[in-house]
């Protein structure tokens, strides 16, 4: 067998198996993205039978749905009937608790010296010694290495080939050309979040991987000849698919009943909405134009702040990706790290660094220098920390400078917390980002005039922009937590788990620019002279937007400052809200923020279940509660439809995964989750086992979808998707888009559009291309 066969195999097989994010780029995904040609129910069955879990939600969870109103009987009793269920809603409760099933993991000492092996030679730089001969790869380095294993014990007569695709080519002639197959993904999937960080770090090439290779083939030739040496059965007998199995029809029945519920409640909330705007003379509706307009992320914490912020005054909001249409990788300049700023979809087109502004030379020399000191103070400690000669008398030295500061941490975490001190110390005042083609070395800004004015004008076209006002806020976002493995997971999901603050900050920039806004002239957008665009940060811990408005104008300084203000009273509103706290809830905020003990901080995306795609006004009136993503669009401004196939193949795509990591870290926290964050133990500074050992966790903590060990928070709902734009549209666009057409054929998400052209009634996508209006269904709530 050649090689290239060898590794065809490999890569068709390693479809079961998703990529596992790092800690410092956490994005949330399908942890079954290569199943997503597959129905949804089906593809769920196949991931249990070969990796295990439970991915349907179990009756615990239905019947609290079931008697908090959620799920509605007459949905839940139509589904009984389609699929021939004759019992009651009562009766299939009892009849689902009945049955449970455990897994065993048969090959858990396989598992255990694999992921020894595994930790040694991923490590990141968090171990004090590396291990030997890491630059040859993980399999010859590991050859060179597991004879002096005392635990294995490697036969002495057992002679290793050179390269792993030898050892794969002479264990494969035992296996007919199906049973191949189905080795390499049954011990793909043994360990499916090593593997899909093994995957992760050979499809990125990072900086880790070009050092220290590891590939999947690597890891089944040292898995398969660990195996084989201690007499493991290589390919275990497959478990026959069950056609019929009673307990998960109930689940996928109880599922879709609670999913075609909450469709119809907001069906019902935006034909409300659109009924009394139809009928509001359009006189009344005509308004004064807005003292300034914010854009934020179309992430679902964006919903809350945005309300409250509209509540304040004349201001009008927008929804758009957090990384403002820029794709580009982000060198930080406190660290010196370059990241990827843009979707885990899109390729990196620009590069953007930091540099200081002329008249700022001398902070900017007194940042560097301070800089310098901070990393010379944490490499001088973390030495003398792991040293042998001053390990034992630095450790026991300093306990008592460091019990005292963790003792305060304790007790009074949010008086460490200053968030104005951290805006003082930022670079962000003395620095200008810098927009460079990814293969450019120079550091001038040399991009050309057509791609700064098409960034900026693709941000328009895509949020339906028609007038501009003083102040124009592009708000990315970021979360900021003490003590939090899991960090960027709370960061911009459009930003690869990167804040959105630089996208934010660059997209202003090149709005500010006289020569963009010329050029945009030429396109219908004309933007006033007395238009000043600021970049900004919404903090999602404390609810707090910081302003990057060091070149702000002198004419507009009032304004901004009146700004501010009305900023902070939204901060107070939003946070009482959020923590149900009618005083001091910013304190509160801030005491969260900064508490190394607290496992929440915040909920990040969890409660997610709609994406809307529409003018603000088609949901301004209805208190979403951070359940919905918000994208604007204005189909009459985009007659082509590009900009909303934009829309769907970018934003849906990703909001789709950001649901489906949320769904099944919450439907089997053990397997496809991240685990107790209690007894998290970091490892190699990529990612967490279990304690000490076991597999790489791949999706989100417990503390992140649930409000107790036992009560869940995220309800485990497929995203529905709203979309305000004309049916022919949309079915042009899924016609294109094969993989779109897929996703909804497949269940794995659904789509409901409101067409501006039939009286903006909703109708929900079935199958192929066919649609069923939800006005019955509206019409059914309303008589309830």
């Amino acid at each position: 067998m050649k090689p290239d066969t060898i590794h065809q195999k490999i890569e068709t097989a390693s479809h079961v198996i998703g990529k596992t994010w790092p800690l410092y780029a956490f994005v949330t995904s399908n942890p079954l993205t290569g199943y997503e040609n597959e129905p949804f129910k089906e593809a769920t069955l196949r991931a249990e039978q070969l990796a295990g879990g439970h991915l349907l939600p179990e009756v615990s969870v239905f019947r609290n749905a079931w008697e908090k109103g959620e799920i509605d009987q007459q949905e839940l009793k139509a589904l009984f009937k389609k699929n021939g269920v004759a019992f009651s809603p009562e009766e299939s409760l009892l009849q689902m608790e009945a049955t449970h099933a455990e897994y065993l993991n048969s090959s858990h000492e396989v598992d255990r010296l694999l992921i020894k092996w595994l930790v040694a030679f991923m490590d990141e730089g968090l171990a004090e010694w590396s291990m030997p001969n890491k630059e040859k790869g993980f399999y010859k380095a590991w050859k060179s290495l597991v004879r002096y294993d005392k635990e294995f014990r490697l036969k002495p007569l057992v002679a290793l080939p050179d390269e792993s695709s030898d050892f794969l080519k002479e264990l494969l002639e035992e296996f007919s050309e199906d049973d191949q197959l189905k080795l390499f993904e049954h011990h793909l999937a043994a360990l499916p979040g090593w593997t899909g960080y093994i995957k992760y770090r050979a499809e990125t090439n990072s900086e880790w991987q070009k050092k220290f290779s590891i590939t999947l083939e690597d890891y089944l030739a040292v898995r398969l000849c660990i195996a084989s040496q201690l007499n493991f059965d290589l390919l275990p007998a497959q478990p026959i698919a069950q056609k019929k199995n009673e307990k998960r029809e109930l689940q996928y029945a109880w599922l879709k009943a609670w999913e075609l519920t909450w469709q119809k409640r907001m069906s019902k909330d935006l034909d409300t909405l659109l009924k009394t705007s139809q009928e509001t003379p359009a006189s009344n509706q005509e308004a004064q134009a807005p003292d300034a307009q914010l854009v934020f992320c179309i992430d679902t914490r964006s919903e809350l702040i945005r309300r409250h912020i509209e509540s304040q005054g004349n201001y009008e909001t927008f929804g758009y990706a957090g990384f403002f249409g820029i794709a580009m990788d982000y060198t930080n300049l406190s660290n010196g790290i370059t990241k990827k700023s843009c979707p885990p979809i899109l390729a990196s087109a620009y590069k953007v660094s930091e540099q200081p502004k002329s008249e700022h030379q001398q902070e900017a020399k007194t940042y560097h220098q301070r800089q310098k000191k901070e990393k010379f103070t944490h490499y001088f400690l973390k030495r003398m920390k792991h040293m042998l000669p001053s390990a034992f008398g630095y450790v026991e030295g300093s306990g008592f400078f460091y019990g005292i500061l963790l003792f305060l941490r304790t007790i009074v975490p949010g008086k460490l917390y200053n968030p104005r001190r951290t805006e003082n110390r930022s670079f962000e005042r003395h620095f200008n980002p810098q927009l460079h083609a990814v293969n450019e070395t120079s550091s001038s800004d040399e991009i050309r005039l057509e791609e700064r004015t098409a960034i900026v004008k693709s941000a328009f076209d895509l949020m339906g922009w028609k007038t501009f006002s003083p102040i124009v806020l592009f708000v990315g976002h970021g979360s900021h937590s003490a003590n939090n493995p899991f960090g960027s997971s709370l960061d911009c999901g459009a930003c690869a788990a990167s804040p959105g603050r630089h996208n934010a900050r660059m997209l202003a920039k090149l709005a500010n620019q006289p020569d963009v806004r010329e050029a945009l002239k030429a396109s219908g957008i004309h933007i006033p002279s007395t238009t000043f665009f600021v970049g900004a940060e919404h903090n999602t811990t404390t609810d707090e937007i910081l302003l990057f408005d060091a070149e702000r104008p002198e004419t507009h300084k009032a304004q901004l400052a009146n700004l501010k203000a009305r900023l902070h009273q939204a901060q107070a509103s939003a946070t009482s809200e959020r923590l149900g706290k009618s005083e001091n809830s910013i304190k509160a905020a801030h005491i969260k923020t900064n508490d190394w003990s607290e496992t929440r901080p915040e909920w990040g995306l969890a409660k997610n279940a709609g994406f809307i795609v529409g003018p603000r006004a088609l949901s301004k009136s209805i208190n979403l509660k951070g359940n919905c993503f918000l994208h604007s669009y204005d189909w009459e401004m985009d007659p082509e439809g590009q900009a909303l196939e934009g829309i769907m193949q970018g934003p849906m795509v990703v909001t789709q995964w950001i649901n489906n990591h949320y769904y099944f870290s919450s439907v089997d926290n053990d397997n496809y989750g991240g685990g107790s964050k209690i007894t998290h133990n970091v490892t190699g500074r990529f990612g967490v086992m279990q304690g000490n050992g076991g597999d790489l966790k791949r999706g989100l903590p417990l503390q992140s979808v649930n409000e107790t060990d036992q009560k869940a928070y995220h309800q485990p709902l497929r995203l529905s998707v709203y979309i305000q734009a004309p049916l022919e549209r949309i079915n042009g666009i899924l016609k294109k888009n094969a993989n779109l057409k897929s996703l909804l054929d497949n269940e794995w998400i659904y789509l409901l559009i409101i067409d501006p052209k039939d009286s903006n009634q909703i109708k929900r996508y079935e199958q192929n291309l066919t649609w069923k209006a939800s006005s019955t269904a509206v019409k059914e709530l309303a008589d309830l």
